[in-house]
């Protein structure tokens, strides 16, 4: 009888901490759509150039979102594109080749680096900047590419114990499956572990996806400014969408540009929502073309 009333109270209480997680998520939501939905308008986007011209990238765009739009876009994919293949590999490395002492070591290096605040990163890519062009490279100035790295080393941890974490945690069935049929262990790996660990992997990138694209501290220091343009290369400086909110909510000079910092968070939630859409078809996609290609 007394078990049973604690699984009851353990069952409520855990619902009541979802119900207000959930209820937090749908307050704050709310909260930015009453204040910024009146200024979601196509010249919060485009300000007074014309849709098509700045959509071609024929006329600059200086009182609008596009320029910011854009470069939090490439900021994303470039530190996701640098991140992937080093989070993805050392996590294999470290559930299925290294050593216990080796993976204990690496495993407590990771999770530290996971703590590191994010001020640090930015002040640690602003130094790096610094050494290359006194040193090495004298054109080379705070830019996307910097911001980039920056963002990838930030979310480098989170990538490498999701995949370590994924892959250890399959079933010993699923793990012994592919061996006892006589495939090697890089087919192992590829073609079985990978597969079935997919789903938690892309969780991981997702959960990076989001960190890049609010993280503030790092771009603010490696490369972001207010009225930058559309990036031309990596190596330009770049707008993004989370300096923008940070610089318009402490300087706005009314009312109005207030509203306008409303909006650019709804555009940024936007911006995120469909990435996180895209990366869940991969992940359709690409685990049905690994398990059932014929």
């Amino acid at each position: 009888m007394k078990s049973s009333f604690w699984d009851k109270a353990f069952h409520l209480f855990a619902w009541g901490c979802s119900l207000a997680l959930v209820a937090a998520v749908l307050i704050i939501l709310g909260f930015l759509v009453v204040k910024g939905y009146h200024t979601l308008v196509p010249s919060l986007i485009f300000g007074d150039t014309p849709f098509w011209e700045a959509l071609l990238l024929r006329r600059q765009v200086f009182d609008g979102l596009f320029p910011a739009m854009i470069g939090t876009l490439c900021l994303i994919v470039l530190a996701i594109v640098f991140a992937i293949p080093l989070g993805l590999f050392t996590g294999i490395f470290l559930a299925e080749y290294a050593s216990p002492k080796v993976k204990w070591f690496f495993s407590l290096v990771f999770d530290i680096l996971a703590g590191i605040p994010s001020i640090v990163v930015g002040l640690f890519g602003f130094s790096i900047t610094l050494f290359l062009h006194h040193y090495f490279f004298d054109r080379l100035y705070p830019c996307l590419l910097i911001s980039a790295l920056s963002l990838a080393f930030l979310v480098l941890p989170y990538m490498i114990r999701t995949t370590q974490m994924a892959l250890e945690n399959l079933p010993m069935d699923v793990r012994m499956t592919a061996p006892c049929l006589g495939a090697t262990k890089f087919q192992n790996i590829f073609y079985v572990l990978l597969p079935a660990s997919l789903s938690i992997i892309v969780s991981g990138i997702i959960l990076s996806i989001g960190r890049c694209a609010e993280d503030t501290a790092v771009i603010m220091l490696t490369g972001a400014v207010a009225t930058a343009g559309i990036p031309r290369s990596v190596f330009s400086s770049f707008e993004a969408l989370p300096f923008y909110i940070y610089y318009i909510s402490s300087q706005y000079a009314d009312h109005s540009e207030l509203m306008k910092g409303y909006g650019a968070c709804l555009v940024l939630i936007f911006i995120c929502m469909i990435l996180f859409v895209l990366a869940h078809w991969i992940k359709q996609r690409l685990a049905q073309k690994i398990l059932y290609r014929s």
